[in-house]
């Protein structure tokens, strides 16, 4: 899952400016010929080191469970445990 989510990307990268420009140009014939995965809807962020869907953390770009794990092993500089 996590190399397809990559060949996605690949693709909305590659094909951003020619569908910036037939937006522009209103033509949705041509917009509709384009890959499916072109599109930038069709990406979801996903955990970069299990590739989990859900309980994604954006400004870490893992899983909340990796986050925790981690947090708690001292991997995330600036990140500790809350206690009062």
């Amino acid at each position: 899952m996590k190399a397809r989510e990559v060949k996605r990307a690949k693709l909305v990268a590659k094909y951003a400016e020619k569908r910036k420009a037939l937006k522009e140009a209103g033509d949705y014939a041509a917009l509709d010929k384009l890959p499916k995965n072109a599109s930038p809807v069709r990406l979801h962020n996903r955990c970069s080191l299990t590739g989990r869907p859900k309980g994604y953390m954006r400004a870490f770009g893992i899983s909340r469970i990796q986050f925790r794990e981690m947090a708690s092993n001292g991997l995330i500089p600036g990140v500790k445990k809350a206690s009062w």
